[in-house]
């Protein structure tokens, strides 16, 4: 199976609800919509009440199997051998190098675990896992039939949307449990997730409802029946920048690892490399970093000049004095900061950097937003042994 044979199918909501305007050739949410005719309004409507996003670009791999907990820990960077019934994580795969080649969500539900991944990655990933089963009794399969829905707003952790789907008050991020049923029969129900908040301040509630694809028209009626506004991944993907949350192959280059992207942590953390459990491909690079050394880059958010009519694009260099000091991930604008984009830059970069997005005679100014900046100064633990060995203050 190649990395080609699988395309998302065109999602029936671009076609059933009105104003769909579908995502940009070769954007990679492809065959959803990028909004509804008024994307600024969907970003205020998802950061105050309720919205639900078509996400149904991104592609299902079930793991069925009595090892698949303790098999999926070995080989990649999350501690999920014990992960409870209906609990969340996110995980990375490494290279050897330890340079992050995919990064998704898991959800174990009633002896089955669910991943789900970017458009892009899903063949890929499951060919991954496919090849590594060797002896293990799990069973990878890519289920082209499930996807997923997104609800962000403060309103859907209660009323009537939390009615409908049955989600606990107390329920924290990553808990998950079973979707009520929409008819009777032997297919797949789907469940329902509480994932990291996203918007300004990582304050705006998530939950994912991964369904059978057959079942997006008739979720996507319940939930806006029961208050849910429709919004675009224009919307989700600008709450997503403003909240500093890296996407794959958007924020990542193919030399990017864990650190520079704030994967680091476990499920407590709402991280995705767990620092404290056995060997994984490329946890050489990971250790080393976090006990004697630092991330070569960070992950910041960049405020563009609003007054140019350009726009930098995923890709483009950052510069400072001419000199090029990172790369842009996702450009975005959001309903409230303006223009904005999320990039890897140089650790060395000051949080009061001036900055050039794009080419660096033409581009557009951009500054570090210093709110979300942390300075790290701390002598990593190995790095500190290292130097009273030494003999070093």
């Amino acid at each position: 199976m190649s990395a080609d044979s699988v395309q998302p199918a065109r999602s029936p909501i671009l076609s059933s609800t009105s104003g769909a305007v579908p995502t940009p050739d070769g954007d990679p949410s492809p065959g959803v919509a990028w909004h509804y005719g008024d994307p600024l309004g969907e970003q205020r409507a998802a950061s105050r009440t309720a919205s639900v996003v078509d996400r149904s670009d991104r592609g299902v791999i079930e793991l069925a199997g009595p090892e698949r907990l303790t098999w999926l820990h070995t080989i990649s960077s999350q501690h999920v051998s014990d992960l409870p019934d209906r609990r969340s994580a996110e995980n990375l795969s490494l290279d050897l190098n330890g340079r992050v080649e995919d990064h998704f969500v898991l959800t174990d539900v009633d002896e089955v675990t669910w991943l789900d991944t970017g458009a892009e990655r899903s063949v890929p990933l499951h060919d991954f896992l496919a090849k590594m089963v060797f002896w293990a009794q799990v069973t990878p399969a890519l289920r082209t039939d499930m996807t997923v829905l997104t609800l962000v707003g403060p309103q859907v952790r209660s009323g009537a949307i939390a009615e409908l789907l049955d989600i606990p008050a107390d329920a924290d991020v990553y808990t998950a449990g079973n979707l009520p049923e929409l008819h009777h029969d032997d297919e797949p129900l789907g469940f329902w997730r509480v994932m990291p908040p996203i918007g300004e301040g990582r304050t705006t509630p998530v939950v994912d409802l991964v369904v059978p694809r057959d079942d997006i028209p008739r979720w996507w009626k319940e939930l806006t029946t029961a208050g849910a506004h429709p919004a675009g991944a224009w919307a989700f993907e600008a709450l997503r920048v403003a909240a500093g949350r890296a996407r794959l192959h958007l924020d990542t280059d193919e030399r990017t690892i864990p650190h520079e992207a704030e994967w680091i942590g476990g499920p407590q953390e709402q991280g995705a490399v767990h620092l404290d459990k056995g060997c994984y491909r490329g946890q050489e690079t990971v250790s080393r970093v976090a006990n004697i050394g630092r991330a070569p880059r960070r992950l910041v958010l960049l405020h563009l000049d609003g007054s140019s009519d350009a726009r930098p694009a995923t890709g483009d260099p950052v510069s400072a004095g001419g000199r090029t000091v990172g790369r842009v991930g996702t450009v975005v604008d959001h309903f409230e900061l303006g223009p904005i984009a999320l990039a890897l830059v140089k650790r060395s970069v000051p949080a009061d950097a001036d900055l050039i997005a794009g080419d660096p005679a033409s581009g557009t100014a951009a500054r570090i937003d210093g709110d979300r900046y942390i300075s790290d100064d701390t002598v990593p633990a190995g790095r500190a042994a290292q130097d009273r060995l030494r003999g070093r203050s």
